[in-house]
């Protein structure tokens, strides 16, 4: 069974969440945050996994806390999720567009952390729900550094904030589903480790 459940808790934050690959589509999220509970439906819905997730931060501060932390709860949880990896397809992509905006995703489950994403150069204003693309940011840096997750991420079209974050964890949702499928008998890497 591909599960894993986190129970990660700071002075900043608690988060608890369970995850399931391959179990049925839905979960029940409340993080304190609705803009954040939003993207993480969009997360669930489209990589077609099982998530629940509850969670409180210092929201009183900022909501970089609780972003960054539930980004590094959902990578520890892919990690252990994964398992050894054996058979894992690995290496996806995928696009998603959102009325004028455009997201690419492409990610490879290497063991080997890496963020390519700069908002600064792609021109995104404003937030939403007090999220803007620096709180996504690091809400994936969380996620890959946690996950052992190669992830490139690129704003193709686009300028408004709640676009641009929905259509990047909806084509992030599609390529996580890709990566995480068994489609063969041993491990994807002539390595012979991951």
């Amino acid at each position: 069974m591909r599960q894993a459940k986190i129970e990660r808790i700071t002075r900043e934050t608690e988060v608890r969440l369970t995850l399931d690959l391959d179990g049925p589509t839905g979960g029940k999220i409340a993080s304190g945050l609705p803009f954040l509970d939003h993207m993480l439906e969009q997360l669930v819905r489209h990589g077609r996994f099982r998530l629940d997730l509850d969670a409180r931060g210092d929201l009183e501060v900022d909501v970089h806390h609780l972003v960054e932390d539930v980004g590094i709860a959902l990578g520890m949880a892919l990690e252990r999720a994964l398992g050894d990896r054996v058979g894992l397809e690995r290496y996806a992509s995928a696009f998603a567009p959102m009325d004028e905006t455009l997201v690419h995703v492409v990610l490879d489950f290497s063991g080997r952390p890496y963020l390519a994403f700069a908002p600064e150069s792609a021109g995104v204003e404003g937030a939403a729900g007090g999220v803007n693309v620096y709180h996504l940011r690091e809400f994936l840096r969380g996620l890959v550094n946690h996950a052992g997750l190669t992830l490139h991420l690129r704003v193709l079209a686009g300028r408004e904030a709640h676009h641009v974050i929905e259509a990047s964890f909806k084509a992030l949702a599609r390529a996580l589903h890709a990566a995480t499928r068994v489609t063969r008998d041993d491990l994807p890497s002539s390595k012979g480790v991951l």
